[in-house]
């Protein structure tokens, strides 16, 4: 009932230990609060809150104008829903060095258990177009250590997204992912790998754990789970994929409506009203308010009403 029960510290904890097992960890991206309560429901592992869903949610493209404010609140929203760690997606991390600072501490305050920082020009965009700009080493770098320095909770992954992959090639990726993790980096997001054998480099140049990109309609392949696992990555997020889905399948409704003045025929594939009430809890939100306010109306019961 209301948010969850675990607190942020310990959610932060239990990302740690994931991320320590030597298991794969699968983030589906959480496109609202209430599909992140159903990916705890569901049984994965964490939340992935990005930032395209975010923007795309406010209907703006995934090109840098969110601001902090913006994916602070959003993120913390949805954070709040769930028992398992949220990671976000925080951009460039919304300027500056100090800005950046202020990112990461913006984000503890909201409940995030991590969030990955890249080295896109800013304003950036999405990671999977063509056309990209890097920044050079020393600022990617600058971004991470004052990420890492701060952190008030140690356990706060500082994640550390490269696009360099795309502008100058695998070697340069596997460079600067190593100098990243040398700046302050606790794990790697190597975006926009082409196969399994890329994955493979980078996982072979740091020893911190690496994340994958499973985007539809991106430079990846879709790799299963146990594809990524054999090659060493340790996180595989699906970002866009939950937002996609909901809105195909509003546009597939409203075009029922409107070519049948009903939207009967859709009506099957919807969730029901039962089970939304479960997913919201509705039962708990009941027995609270009996339990509570368990008072009459004076004069309610004598004809007035």
């Amino acid at each position: 009932m209301l948010y969850s029960v675990t607190t942020p510290e310990q959610k932060r904890v239990a990302l740690r230990d994931g991320l320590a097992s030597g298991t794969l960890m699968q983030f589906p991206g959480a496109f609202n609060p209430l599909s992140a309560r159903l990916i705890q429901e569901k049984g994965f592992d964490g939340v992935y809150i990005s930032g395209a869903v975010l923007a795309n949610d406010l209907g703006l493209p995934d090109i840098g104008l969110t601001t902090l404010t913006e994916v602070a609140g959003r993120a913390g929203q949805i954070a709040r829903m769930t028992d398992l760690p949220s990671i976000v997606d925080a951009d460039t991390g919304f300027g500056e060095p100090m800005n950046v600072a202020r990112s990461i501490q913006e984000l503890e305050n909201a409940g995030l258990a991590g969030c990955h920082i890249e080295d896109q020009f800013n304003p950036k965009r999405c990671g999977h177009l063509d056309g990209k700009n890097v920044v050079d080493l020393d600022t990617a770098c600058k971004r991470i250590r004052a990420a890492a320095d701060a952190r008030r909770d140690p356990n706060f992954l500082i994640m550390a997204r490269t696009d360099i992959r795309a502008t100058d090639g695998l070697v340069a990726a596997q460079d600067r992912a190593r100098a990243l993790v040398d700046a302050g980096a606790d794990a790697i997001f190597p975006e926009a790998m082409k196969d399994l054998t890329e994955f493979a480099a980078i996982r072979a140049a740091v020893d911190v754990p690496i994340l994958a990109n499973m985007t539809e309609f991106g430079k990846s392949e879709l790799f299963t789970a146990a594809q990524l696992a054999s090659v060493g990555v340790n996180m595989v997020i699906y970002p866009v994929t939950l937002l996609r889905s909901a809105m195909g399948a509003a546009e597939r409704t409203l075009d029922a409506i409107k070519a049948n003045g009903t939207q009967e025929s859709a009506v099957s594939q919807m969730l029901t009203r039962a089970r939304l009430y479960e997913l919201v809890d509705y039962e708990s939100y009941n027995q609270f308010d009996t339990s509570v306010f368990n008072f009459q109306i004076p004069g309610k019961h004598k004809g007035r009403q």
